[in-house]
């Protein structure tokens, strides 16, 4: 298919979802996204992001297997309602090639004090 001057059409864009889990399959970016999520201090919203990570990261059954949960109770704790235990969640970061970690807090500077 051409169009009227000879040219062919561009390419379709690649739909978001695909976009972020071909980016989400290289480990550093997806620990980024994952630590970006945290500090927003939402935890629907980690545990979505976590979703994205996983399903970028083997898919969800494939998560489930490596874990030893079943994919049903997978999904319930990557939902945005999900509370999964630390063991679960060490076990889900682990089977995607991540790990848990505590960092130091950075202190507030004055002029974030303020603001």
């Amino acid at each position: 298919m051409t169009t009227k001057r000879g040219r062919k059409p561009a390419p379709p864009d690649t739909a978001h979802d695909d976009w972020l889990a071909d980016r989400l399959r290289n480990t550093e970016l997806a620990a980024e996204y994952l630590n970006a999520s945290l500090a927003e201090g939402d935890q629907a919203a980690f545990m979505l992001a976590l979703r994205d990570v996983a399903k970028a990261r083997g898919g969800i059954a494939g998560v489930a297997r490596l874990t030893g949960l079943n994919r049903v109770s997978l999904s319930r704790a990557l939902s945005v309602e999900g509370n999964p235990e630390l063991q679960s969640l060490r076990r889900i970061l682990a089977a995607t090639g991540l790990q848990l970690a505590v960092v130091r807090a950075r202190r507030k500077s004055a002029r974030q004090k303020t603001a």
